[in-house]
């Protein structure tokens, strides 16, 4: 069980980095159509798009991926919790 936990809570973890990448993507013109902006757009707005139809933008700023990131994160604490209660 703990390998599986371990494996989860990687992938959650290196989805989050791709997520931060993803988002930093958008500060940066034509970024996004690059083959990695193709790629990371088709891994990550998926999960995103939730996000977006609950979270409000403030002015310009979506703020939606900070919650996503937010929640990925307190989903990988969790498993982590779950290994030392198992």
């Amino acid at each position: 069980m703990d390998t599986i936990i371990n494996f989860l809570a990687s992938a959650m973890n290196l989805y989050s980095w791709a997520l931060i990448v993803y988002i930093l993507m958008s500060w940066f013109p034509d970024a996004r159509q690059t083959t990695i902006g193709r790629f990371l757009t088709n891994i990550c707005e998926p999960y995103l798009e939730p996000f977006r139809r609950f979270v409000p933008s403030i002015g310009m700023f979506d703020i939606s991926p900070i919650v996503a990131l937010i929640v990925l994160r307190l989903a990988e604490t969790g498993l982590y919790q779950l290994k030392v209660w198992l």
